[in-house]
């Protein structure tokens, strides 16, 4: 008797796993291209037009790029930086963008940028319509990018998102004597693999 209990139970532990791995399959179909950001290689930093110097890159940040078909318009990307990590070379300037004023780090961790639309407005190049949020405030921005090493499986979207800083309400904080442009220019440069599925189809 207590054999055929365990032979039931070990029956139920195969079943359990045939549908775990189901679903797993379900979540990650074979058609679907799968890509990896590779933080070797990619950056994100920004510039703004000054009377000083004013650019930096930012040490600490998360992308992914995902695709719920093989069509280049079904991507979705998202990049979460943390804002404290940005490095312009200068410590007094590193401070002052963390301050309330600018980044305001310590009510607003994150800068996030997110879009769930790709055009293509070339062979090469692309467009994501998405939603820039920085300092705890969201408006509508677009990323455009030019795309190296399609059909690959290796390659790079490299490209710009620039916004009004007086859209985010950065317009504090600034000396009378130090001029500084309105639009900041934030480069995104991806680095990536897939790692599964076909590859990426674009119109030619």
């Amino acid at each position: 008797m207590m054999k055929s209990c365990k032979d039931v139970f070990l029956l139920q532990i195969a079943v359990l796993n045939l549908l775990f791995s189901a679903v797993g399959r379900a979540q990650a179909p074979p058609d679907v291209p799968v890509f990896q950001i590779t933080p070797e290689g990619s950056t994100v930093s920004f510039s703004i037009e000054s009377s000083m110097k004013l650019a930096g890159t930012f040490d600490k940040w998360d992308a992914t790029l995902t695709f719920t078909s093989t069509d280049v318009t079904t991507g979705v990307l998202d990049v979460k930086i943390d804002a404290a990590s940005v490095d312009t070379g200068s410590g007094m300037k590193n401070g002052k963008l963390k301050g309330k004023d600018f980044f305001d780090v310590k009510n607003n961790p994150y800068i996030t940028f997110h879009s769930n639309k790709v055009v293509q407005t070339s062979p090469t190049t692309i467009e994501f319509p998405g939603t820039f949020t920085i300092r705890g405030i969201s408006k509508p921005e677009t990323a455009t990018f030019t795309v190296v090493g399609r059909g690959t499986g290796e390659g790079e979207i490299k490209g710009t998102m620039a916004f009004n800083r007086k859209d985010y309400d950065m317009t504090h904080g600034i000396p009378p004597f130090i001029k500084v442009a309105d639009r900041v220019e934030v480069s995104i440069n991806l680095k990536g693999k897939r790692i599964s599925g076909p590859p990426v189809a674009f119109k030619e």
